[in-house]
């Protein structure tokens, strides 16, 4: 009997179309905080400074309301010059703080399909090998979880 090997990249893609839509969308943030952990720390500054400018007024006040949550910047405005502006002294919240300002803009883009599409061709690439083979073995979990009777 032949054994078939296939790559991790590739079982997210498939895992990602054989999913319904609560499952679908829960992949897709983790493909983007895999992708955010392996960010070299240089590179942090310009992609949440990316994040940030993409998000509404809405968002951005929830991103500032994070932000005081830390109580490590005092009480931050709900302005994109000024949440780009604090980012250095969010220190070990960095990477933290990058995950949830792409995540929030993400849902209308969600909606659209273009957070998806944007994950699945652009991102998931950008993964290396051991975080994609990481990421399979979640989404084989999100895949059963997905089939086992989540209200979906």
């Amino acid at each position: 009997m032949p054994l078939c090997f296939i790559e991790p990249h590739d079982a997210i893609r498939v895992i990602a179309e054989s999913v319904g839509r609560e499952a679908r969308r829960q992949l897709v943030g983790e493909v983007y905080h895999a992708w955010v952990d392996e960010i070299p720390e240089r590179e942090l500054v310009t992609h949440y400074t990316r994040a940030v400018s993409e998000l509404d007024d809405e968002d951005l006040s929830m991103l500032a309301a994070w932000h005081a949550s830390l109580e490590t910047v005092g009480q931050p405005i709900a302005n994109t010059d000024f949440l780009v502006s604090i980012y250095p002294s969010l220190g070990e919240h960095r990477r933290e703080a990058l995950k949830v300002a792409a995540g929030l803009g993400s849902e209308e883009a969600f909606d659209a399909g273009r957070a998806e599409e944007h994950a699945l061709e652009e991102i998931l690439p950008r993964l290396s090998r051991m975080r994609a083979g990481e990421l399979a073995n979640e989404c084989v979990e999100l895949y059963m979880w997905d089939r086992l009777g989540s209200p979906n």
